[in-house]
């Protein structure tokens, strides 16, 4: 097969590839939530510098969820999965909700002794999705302030 020919029969075959892949569409990254991998939270321990003066920065990380200020039954559906965290500090009867994707907690002015935070990642009507708990000691906060 002469040079020409060669070429001529490369580019056939690649219009035959590049026709047959626009024939099968785009494809989307966005998938049935059902058909997405489950959401991950990742909780570190407090940051232990701010803690020695009686504040918490306590890191976290989600996978698989974004944050977003959104609820109602039908953004359950929406995909890629959202939702928003829930927060307990020591068993408290009441918790709050974190929509701001700040990737850290802060907890301020905590007394001394052992403390439990609870972190829930739940869907937007706060159906839960997984958590995790960070305990820790405070040493109070610092003297006259």
């Amino acid at each position: 097969m002469n040079a020409f020919n060669k070429a001529l029969a490369a580019t056939a075959g690649g219009l035959l590839i590049a026709a047959n892949c626009f024939a099968q569409g785009p494809t989307s990254l966005v998938v049935p939530v059902e058909n997405e991998p489950a959401p991950r939270l990742i909780v570190g321990q407090p940051l232990p510098g701010p803690l020695a003066t009686g504040v918490a920065y306590i890191p976290y990380r989600v996978e698989n969820l974004r944050i977003l200020p959104v609820g109602g039954p039908h953004s359950k559906n929406v995909s890629p999965r959202i939702g928003h965290l829930h927060i307990t500090v020591d068993d408290l009867p009441w918790a709050w909700a974190d929509y701001g994707r700040s990737d850290t907690i802060i907890l301020v002015n905590l007394p001394r002794g052992e403390h439990k935070v609870l972190i829930e990642a739940v869907d937007p009507e706060g159906g839960l999705l997984t958590s995790q708990t960070v305990k820790f000691n405070s040493p109070g906060k610092p003297a006259g302030r």
